[in-house]
Formats: structure tokens, sequence, C-alpha cells
């Protein structure tokens, strides 16, 4: 599937540090992977994870959120402990397979390809497809067993451009699939911050690092790229200025764009809850 036509103006994308932010889209207001909690440590198997700034926002900033887009639940630098009361706030969040088991009540897991429609606020619809991420070095089924199911997202419609959001992915690979069905895209969040760890996969990256997010901008042919995920949290080992290092050395430096970082709002916003229809591609 071709990703649609590109529209002049694009969409305001909020981030608030972290793998979180926030869009409207089709009417819709979308929030990536909930992280809301001040700086701290969280106590996770082999080791622990360090927070070192807190969000540009609080839950109760943000407004209205129709659906969540969460790639996966089992690391709290992408659900913690705020996110997940957010998500009992929520009507809809889509996440993995296992995650949906987990996590109850409004959420839904989606395999690779799977879609979902949702009802537009003004009429249409919005189409969410999960397509693949892999949250480590090496062929899936050897990831998943030590880092878990992850998952990434394809949003499209009639009259809106393609917007993709990566989910914790260290695989070129998994982004070429995503191209070769959807690109070009025109807005790519993409999650990086080259994370690694001695205990995980020989120190390896478990998420892009700068060099390959610029890589991701190339196959995707994304007109801009919003990145998130390199920011507050101590395990990040490249940040916004390896990015911009990153995306100047590849000649896309007018494609990378922080987003906003302002105040969410506006919290009166009028009601477009998102009602998912049962279906796959």
């Amino acid at each position: 599937m071709a990703g649609a036509s590109m529209p002049t103006e694009q969409i305001p994308v909020r981030v608030f540090g972290g793998p979180t932010a926030l869009f409207t889209y089709g009417g819709l207001r979308f929030l990536t992977d909930p992280t809301f909690d001040s700086p701290g440590e969280y106590h996770v198997p082999g080791g622990r994870l360090t927070k070192t700034a807190a969000p540009s926002a609080a839950p109760d900033d943000l407004g209205r959120i129709d659906v969540v887009l969460l790639s996966h639940d089992e690391h709290p630098d992408n659900l913690d402990e705020s996110g997940r009361a957010l998500l009992a706030d929520v009507p809809l969040t889509f996440t993995t397979p296992s995650g949906g088991k987990r996590l109850g009540a409004g959420a839904r897991g989606l395999a690779d390809w799977e879609s979902a429609e949702l009802d537009r606020p003004g009429g249409g619809t919005v189409t969410v497809t999960g397509v693949p991420a892999v949250h480590g070095p090496g062929p899936r089924e050897d990831v998943e067993p030590v880092t878990g199911q992850v998952v990434g997202f394809v949003l499209t419609g009639d009259g809106l451009p393609a917007v993709y959001v990566s989910g914790d992915n260290a695989s070129l690979d998994a982004v070429k699939e995503i191209a070769a069905r959807f690109g070009p895209v025109d807005t790519a969040i993409l999650f990086a911050g080259a994370p690694r760890f001695t205990v995980l996969f020989d120190n390896a990256l478990i998420v892009l690092d700068s060099a390959q997010a610029a890589d991701a901008a190339r196959i995707l042919g994304a007109r801009r790229v919003v990145p998130v995920h390199y920011d507050s949290w101590e395990h990040f080992t490249e940040g916004r200025d390896a990015l911009v290092a990153a995306f100047t050395g590849a000649g896309l430096l007018d494609r990378l764009d922080f987003g906003d970082r302002g105040p969410a709002g506006p919290a009166a916003e009028p009601s477009g809850r998102a009602a998912a229809a049962e279906g796959t591609r």
C-alpha cells in the first residue's frame, strides 16, 4: 500500500520527554507511550533504569486523549506508573498482542499488519495498522524472549498524510518492510536514543541510534522526522546533538523536527471518542 499524498500543512506534534508525544490526526487525539513520572529509579530484571528529567507536562494538562499508541507495556521508560493510571481514562489503547491481554479492558493488541478502523468526529475513518518492531539486534525470535514484544503503528485515512510511529525498534529491515507497504510517509515519529546495556546482547543497540534514524528517514521517504525516546533517561546514549549531527551528515537536516514542547491544551477541546471497528487488512 502506498502512503497517502502529502499535504502542504503538517500535523503538529507535541513532545513531553522520553517516548511521549501527542498529536491530532483526523480529529482524534493520539498519545504515544505515556511516561509522566518524576525523575527517579526503577528496578527491572538485571538492574535498574534511572529517569533523569521531569516531563514538560502532566497528564492533567493534556486535555482529551482518544487513543494511546503503546509500543509495549513491560518497560517503565515506555509505560510508567503515571502512564498506567492515565490508561484508565482513555477509551482505547493499541499495543502488542501480549500487552493487550495484560492490560485488559480498553486495550487491544495489534499483530503485524493487523488494522483497526476508528470513526472520525466529522465522518470518515482513520486506520491504525500494527507494524513490525524488534527491540534489539538480530532475528525477532531471538530478541523477543529477552526484551519482549514491541509494535509500531502506521496511521492512514482518506485525505490524510501517512504517519509512522516506530516504537522501540532497532531493525532497519523492519523499516524497509513498512516503507514497502506505506511509503513515502509524511511524518515519522522515530524512537531513537541508542540505548545499550552491558547485560543485554553484548551491549548492542536495542533501539535505533542517530545515524540509523537518519537511514530510516531516507528509507521511509519521510518528509518530516520527529525524534522521541532520546532524552530524560540515563540509558539513552545519544541525544539531540547526535541527532542533529547525523541528519546533517546525511543531508536530511531539513526533515528533522524536534516538535513543540509547549502546553498540551486545549483541555476543553470537544470530545470525539474513538470507536474501534473489527477488521484487518
